[in-house]
């Protein structure tokens, strides 16, 4: 693949601080879909859309590398989305329980889906993120690389379970392998598994282990990019293309569009609810 090119004078987005080309932080608070509609249409691309952004800095003739939109739901979808994630008398969301081995899981008939990743990758943080339109969840966030060290179980209505698995690399549990390699072979009812990477360094060792084990497991699995708040979008950008590079050419079980996302700015997080929605059976799209 050649590599793409880059529009004229993106050289100096390079240096541009974060807070300048990203969604302002006027908008790093939980907000209804309803008030996101609101926003100019480009700051709109930017929040929900902003693969679709990072477009704009590249020539017309290098946006095939980037699948901007495999997955493209309309504005419609994505409020309808909101409703799953949105905590009411009548859809329950909670933490269930949690677990180091397969056979302490809860035993739920719904569908599930799991977020793994690096340690420190911001996996809790992009979990409280998504469950923002639900406060009294709690989602434990810590400051210390490794904090997750159990299997937690969280339902979302009767609609389906997510699932906060342990962090890889740094200050992984000794038996992280056995318990995440185990409920990934072995839950049945395992509709996705969404791969957490640290968009600000990229794929790391620890990450491209996590992959093989997805691949040799066949496992249908997605790639999100944590962190889009850290960068240039220049830096940014070049990140996207090389993770792209590598879905494109070293991968077969990962869906091929990337969602990048920021638990801070809320950014990309609208379409990864809807995402989830659609592929747990409850949104066609």
């Amino acid at each position: 693949m050649a590599a793409p090119m880059l529009l004229p004078g993106l050289g100096r987005l390079f240096e541009m601080p974060a807070a300048l080309v990203h969604v302002s932080r006027a908008y790093s608070k939980p907000q209804a879909f309803t008030e996101v509609l609101q926003l100019p249409k480009r700051q709109l691309t930017k929040f929900v859309f902003p693969l679709q952004e990072l477009q704009r800095h590249l020539l017309s003739d290098s946006t095939s590398d980037l699948h901007l939109k495999t997955f493209d739901p309309s504005l419609e979808d994505l409020a309808r989305a909101e409703g799953f994630f949105t905590a009411t008398a009548g859809n329950r969301i909670e933490y269930l329980s949690s677990a180091v081995r397969l056979d302490h899981a809860p035993d739920l008939p719904r569908p599930e889906v799991c977020f793994i990743g690096r340690s420190n990758v911001g996996k809790s943080s992009l979990i409280k993120a998504l469950f923002s339109l639900a406060p009294e969840v709690e989602v434990r966030v810590s400051k210390k690389p490794g904090h997750t060290k159990k299997m937690n179980f969280f339902k979302v209505g009767r609609y389906f379970t997510l699932v906060d698995m342990p962090g890889y690399g740094y200050r992984a549990p000794e038996d992280f392998v056995d318990m995440v390699e185990t409920y990934l072979k072995e839950r049945k009812n395992l509709m996705r598994t969404f791969l957490l990477v640290d968009s600000v360094v990229g794929i790391q060792k620890a990450d491209s282990i996590a992959i093989e084990m997805c691949e040799e497991l066949a496992l249908p699995y997605v790639m999100v990019l944590t962190k889009i708040d850290k960068s240039s979008t220049g830096h940014l950008l070049k990140q996207v293309l090389q993770i792209q590079k590598f879905v494109n050419t070293k991968t077969q079980g990962c869906f091929p569009q990337l969602f990048p996302v920021s638990a801070v700015t809320y950014s990309g997080i609208h379409l990864l609810r809807c995402f989830i929605a659609n592929i747990t059976g409850h949104l066609k799209t």
